[in-house]
């Protein structure tokens, strides 16, 4: 063999890592997939520190508090709905509260919740996932509503919503008689 040779890789090499891509970001879209993993991540330090002997040299680090047990229940549970949060997303509004009061709850009783670490990662795993809301594909509309044929009407597109009337103009005239009347007749234009 040639070692000056060019080396060329073929397409169907690398088709296998592009197709794990494309499912699981299918699949991670399909649920709250960040709020899960800030969630599971928040568990960890808050489990780990209370047991964790440090060592400085010859000096050691003891964080061992009367709360381990506590703190170790607190992280294996916010492991737990992290992983909830990725194969169950329909309790998604329990995780996340759940989320937010153990991270609240870990502040005393674990090293301030993991030294914070696992504090900030639960809180913000928790509002993830009541922020979180099932979309749907574009390509389906929601059954019982008929497809409109045409766009928003000019009332709708003026109010950038759908579904909200735009006022009626003796509304209107009326704001802009009383706008006239506020400055005491007196028109700011001119």
């Amino acid at each position: 063999m040639n070692p000056q040779a060019p080396v060329y890789v073929r397409a169907e090499d690398d088709a296998w890592l592009t197709v794990v891509y494309y499912h699981f970001h299918a699949w991670s879209g399909r649920r709250p997939f960040w709020a899960g993993l800030f969630t599971l991540l928040g568990g960890f330090p808050i489990a780990y520190f209370p047991y964790a002997d440090l060592r400085l040299g010859n000096v050691s680090l003891a964080m061992a508090t009367t709360g381990g047990a506590g703190a170790l229940i607190i992280g294996v549970l916010l492991i737990t709905l992290g992983l909830a949060l990725w194969f169950q997303q329909t309790i998604r509004v329990f995780a996340g509260v759940a989320s937010i009061l153990l991270a609240l709850v870990s502040l005393p009783v674990s090293n301030l919740g993991g030294f914070g670490m696992g504090f900030i990662l639960s809180l913000i795993g928790g509002a993830l996932a009541l922020s979180w809301a099932p979309g749907q594909p574009a390509d389906e509309e929601p059954a019982g509503q008929p497809q409109a044929a045409a766009g928003p009407t000019k009332a709708e597109a003026v109010m950038g919503v759908q579904g909200i009337p735009a006022p009626r103009e003796t509304e209107t005239a009326h704001a802009t008689e009383t706008t006239a009347h506020a400055d005491g007749g007196r028109n700011s234009a001119g």
